[in-house]
């Protein structure tokens, strides 16, 4: 599967973007699909995870309560809607596929640029 992510910008602090990832090919449905983030100088990390039926999902910490990940499967895209961002925020996003019955997220797309300016 290809993952193609945009909707990043530079936003002020306080702000909202809306990010969204598409997918190739006709399994999507089949993929938990995730948003990771990595700032300049810093590891890549976990941002949030739905699962295959948009049932489940999971925040990092520090953004709970301020992103809500969403996903469409009859569009093959999945979202990622962030409000009041703070100038932490600012990253590379990447969305990410993980097929059924694997551990990995085997699957990446290109990134984002997400820049919240204080």
């Amino acid at each position: 599967v290809q993952l193609q992510a945009y909707g990043g910008g530079l936003v002020q602090a306080g702000g909202s973007l809306r990010l969204s990832c598409e997918a190739s090919g006709d399994s999507f449905s089949s993929y938990r699909m995730a948003w990771f983030r990595q700032a300049p100088g810093k590891e890549r990390e976990f941002v949030s995870h739905i699962n295959r039926s948009g049932t489940i999902t999971s925040y990092t910490d520090s953004v709970k309560g301020r992103f809500t990940i969403s996903r469409d499967n009859g569009k093959n895209t999945v979202y990622l809607q962030m409000n009041s961002l703070k100038p932490e925020d600012t990253a590379v996003y990447y969305c990410a596929a993980r097929p059924f019955g694997q551990s990995d997220y085997s699957y990446w797309g290109q990134g984002t640029q997400v820049t919240v300016s204080s």
